[in-house]
């Protein structure tokens, strides 16, 4: 008994890191974004949003440098991320300003990947964040953050760039799904032949 209590004291010290606070800390800065965005504080509210967004590359980049890269923060980074996104555009949606479509299909394929997730997690299969899932990501939020100028980049641009951004951002997605539950399958295929 006295052999696992450092044991699990140390997996709490790397758990509880500055990048892991930071993504705790995005999560719990969505409520804030939804109190300002719906008493008519709508630039106040971006500004949460784009400091949520800062805390996502910061994390990342100081959880790499650091090596400080941990199990929870490759579950809960991406997870934190896509919440504070899909909040931000269920407000937009609630306002009129983007289309109801683009948020059903990321709900549908963020709740795959969660359900998916945890029973890999289960089988202490971690499954984290590609490339194609980042980009994908990247165009979505590009495409939240203009829908808070939409009317004026459509004026200026003679089309809806923020529609262009969520939908190219809809598309990656539906391919980063085909790429997680393909990599998903391989790790699970690996992992019953190691245990065989």
């Amino acid at each position: 008994m006295k052999k696992n209590q450092p044991d699990k004291e140390k997996s709490k010290e790397k758990i509880w890191n500055v990048p892991n606070a930071l993504t705790m800390l995005r999560m719990a800065l969505i409520p804030v974004y939804w109190a300002l965005f719906f008493t008519g504080h709508r630039h106040e509210a971006l500004a949460v949003f784009a400091v949520a967004s800062l805390t996502d590359i910061l994390d990342g980049y100081i959880a790499r440098k650091y090596h400080l890269i941990t199990n929870f923060g490759k579950l809960m980074d991406p997870l934190a991320d896509k919440i504070m996104s899909l909040s931000v555009l269920l407000s937009l949606v609630i306002a009129g300003i983007a289309p109801w479509p683009v948020l059903l299909i990321l709900l549908l394929k963020e709740g795959f990947m969660v359900v998916g997730g945890l029973l890999l997690f289960r089988k202490d299969i971690v499954v984290y964040s590609h490339w194609i899932g980042k980009v994908a990501q990247l165009f979505v939020v590009l495409g939240l953050l203009a829908c808070f100028f939409w009317e004026w980049l459509t004026e200026k641009l003679g089309f809806p760039l923020h529609l262009a951004l969520m939908w190219t951002g809809v598309g990656l997605t539906v391919c980063a799904l085909i790429h997680y539950v393909r990599w998903g399958l391989k790790l699970y295929r690996d992992k019953k032949r190691e245990q065989a």
